[in-house]
């Protein structure tokens, strides 16, 4: 398993942020929120198709067409100050990350489209956020990719099990309910918590198995005032 390194004392860790063309891109937003809030430095990374799957499927305002006007956009989506996050342009190859000698501590693609999972798989660099994808790997630097996607074929099966090798992560969007989640964010937080706890930001989105009692707790007796009421109905 690819590790972080260990960074000197005082210095903030670099990670890169890629949102795909998939649907999902609440994963992206999310995961975004917490990188900052972690502290660490988040560069951003969005697709073409990525912004049209941001328009359809956020609230609010579509993303515009300008970069600059882009930047202030991610900076309200993700209730952050303007410049607290670098937002570079998806054809951009002369960014930091798209070189080995100035590479992030981790790469994250949430969500990951099969499209480029494939070609990353296969050693294919036809855009800037593939480009820094082979270099995480090539500069063994943790790379984890979110995918998103139903049912897999065979074809998305082996090119997983070509960057699992490689030294990739695959964090498929499958949340747990051990927790009882209550609405659609508690269970993107469960898969966002997961991937962000490999790369060494602790979250707290989410109880750790065992450390959940009180929450748990709290869940069954939901669900048995649910089975009471439905009872209540029948009989009425």
């Amino acid at each position: 398993m690819t590790r972080l390194r260990h960074r000197m004392k005082g210095t903030r860790m670099k990670i890169l942020l890629g949102i795909s063309g998939a649907s999902g891109a609440i994963y992206g937003v999310r995961a975004a929120r917490e990188i900052l809030s972690s502290g660490a430095e988040l560069h951003l990374l969005v697709t073409k198709t990525a912004w049209e799957i941001m328009a359809a499927e956020l609230p609010g305002a579509p993303p515009p067409a300008s970069l600059p006007a882009r930047k202030r956009w991610i900076a309200a989506l993700l209730s952050a100050p303007p410049g607290a996050c670098r937002l570079y342009a998806e054809d951009d190859f002369r960014i930091p990350f798209a070189s080995g000698s100035n590479s992030p501590d981790a790469v994250v693609i949430a969500p990951c489209s099969m499209g480029m999972l494939g070609r990353i798989a296969h050693g294919v660099s036809s855009s800037v956020l593939e480009r820094c994808a082979d270099v995480a790997l090539k500069e063994r630097r943790p790379l984890l990719l979110v995918p998103r996607e139903t049912p897999l074929s065979s074809i998305h099966l082996e090119n997983m099990l070509a960057l699992s090798r490689a030294g990739a992560e695959i964090f498929p969007a499958c949340p747990g309910f051990y927790h009882h989640p209550g609405s659609v964010e508690e269970m993107v937080d469960f898969v966002v918590s997961r991937v962000l706890t490999r790369v060494g930001i602790d979250t707290a989105l989410r109880p750790r198995w065992g450390e959940a009692a009180g929450r748990e707790e709290k869940g069954s007796k939901r669900g048995e005032r649910s089975r009471q009421a439905r009872i209540s109905r029948r009989d009425s």
